[in-house]
């Protein structure tokens, strides 16, 4: 695996209209000891990471619509050959922001979607309105022809409606579907209890497998769940058929699960590199030292690069290198970013073999039959 810098979300500001139930970043509409850097600073980041790498720059937040430089900072991206994107709640889209979507050169933009009905996504975003500002921007956005792709975030307040939501999104014209998979970090600590469990999570990765393959119009992918790249091959092998995924050209490729620190990363806006988005620890600030020295060359990404030094089930799982476990979810639920992913139920070979030769009598059934 070549370790380089492919999709880099930025978080351009941290100041949000909305308040989000699983904010990762706990936003809200006055930024306090968070402000936003100038337009000076952006395009000084723009160029120092164009001089190093041509990644995929996800102007986020917050809501990066709340800054009226946006597409200034956008521009410069687009000049230097960077391929840049936005990501936004969808509420704050208008005509005049559609022209300056269109004339920064922004490739694609992103939304938020969170239930297939207005009060599901409503009550998830803390606002009353949010579900029809999203189908407005998205209704300007089809007559425009400006692409865009649905991001969903799911817990066992929503995850009833995760088949509407999908069949919502491919009506709508979106060219991916992203089903993200909540790592409690931000305002997501308060919702722990929220959290699905470990079986209806691989309930949900079985079904968006059945789905995924059989779709052949809207690019889907779940978000941090780095298992589901063990399941396509395991249920790949056990049907003896071959699943050919299909890419988005604004995306990492889809080549493996977890991926932070080793194709991705996110830029606060304090201009800490975290390994991602949900993972609160910082490698390095991009306004004190350069892009390249901190990507290469920093302990952290260094240690999600080493996938031998994972711990517990995913150091011996013989699927470490095409899912390698959420290490911002070990993080956020043990302290330890090396530990095994919380939420996986697989057994690794190696340990089912060392177990099966130490107790005759264990259960010789495949981890996935087990009860």
């Amino acid at each position: 695996m070549d370790f380089e810098p492919k999709w880099i979300a930025w978080e351009i500001t941290r100041r949000c209209n909305l308040r989000c139930v699983h904010c990762r970043s706990s936003s809200l509409l006055e930024a306090g000891d968070h402000p936003d850097f100038s337009l000076h600073q952006a395009r000084l980041v723009l160029d120092d990471i164009a001089s190093y790498a041509s990644p995929v720059v996800v102007l986020s937040g917050g809501e990066p619509l709340l800054r009226s430089d946006v597409f200034d900072i956008a521009s410069h991206g687009t000049g230097l050959g960077l391929r840049m994107c936005m990501a936004t709640n969808g509420t704050l889209v208008t005509e005049a922001v559609c022209d300056g979507i269109k004339d920064s050169g922004i490739r694609m933009v992103s939304l938020s979607l969170d239930g297939a009905r207005a009060e599901t996504h409503d009550n998830f975003r803390n606002q009353a309105g949010a579900f029809a500002g999203t189908m407005n921007a998205i209704r300007l956005f089809n007559e425009r022809g400006i692409p865009f792709l649905v991001n969903s975030s799911f817990t066992v307040r929503n995850r009833a409606e995760i088949p509407e939501i999908y069949r919502l999104v491919k009506q709508l014209g979106a060219k991916a579907w992203y089903m993200f998979m909540i790592v409690p970090t931000g305002r997501g600590e308060d919702i722990m209890d929220e959290l699905i469990p470990e079986d209806i999570y691989d309930e949900i990765l079985d079904w968006h497998y059945r789905m995924e393959k059989e779709e052949d119009e809207l690019l889907m992918r779940p978000t941090c769940a780095p298992h589901y790249y063990r399941i396509v091959r395991q249920k790949a092998k056990e049907e003896g058929s071959s699943f050919k995924r299909r890419n988005l050209q604004f995306s990492t490729g889809g080549s493996k699960g977890c991926l932070a620190g080793q194709l991705i990363c996110l830029i606060d806006v304090d201009g800490e590199i975290l390994p991602c988005s949900y993972f609160p620890k910082s490698a390095g600030n991009v306004f004190q030292t350069p892009f390249k020295e901190i990507w290469e060359k920093s302990e952290l990404f260094l240690q999600l690069r080493d996938f031998k030094s994972y711990k517990d089930n995913c150091g011996s799982c013989e699927y470490v290198g095409v899912c390698g476990g959420c290490r911002a979810r070990a993080y956020a639920m043990t302290g330890d970013y090396l530990a095994q992913e919380p939420f996986c139920s697989y057994v690794p070979l190696k340990l089912r073999r060392q177990e099966d030769s130490t107790n005759p009598d264990s259960d010789q059934r495949p981890a996935s039959q087990r009860p």
